[in-house]
């Protein structure tokens, strides 16, 4: 089913960003990342109050390969 989009206004892409708009088959971005963080470290605003307690992040992984990209070009 197509799909139907308004006006948009990109601001900006990075290098290994992936814009979609509309119907896809397949989306392959070209690198990836992790990022550890703990309980609150993304809140945004003006005034937040977090009580998380005793916090722990834990950033022991034992996988080898998490997210492999495939390049199809």
């Amino acid at each position: 089913m197509p799909a139907i989009v308004g006006n948009i206004k990109i601001l900006s892409v990075g290098n290994s960003s992936i814009v979609h708009i509309g119907d896809s088959l397949q989306l392959s971005p070209t690198s990836t990342s992790k990022t550890f963080a703990g309980a609150g470290s993304f809140n945004t605003g003006v005034n937040i109050k977090t009580f998380n307690g005793v916090n722990n992040t834990n950033t022991l992984d034992a996988a080898i390969a998490d997210s492999n990209t495939i390049s199809l070009w």
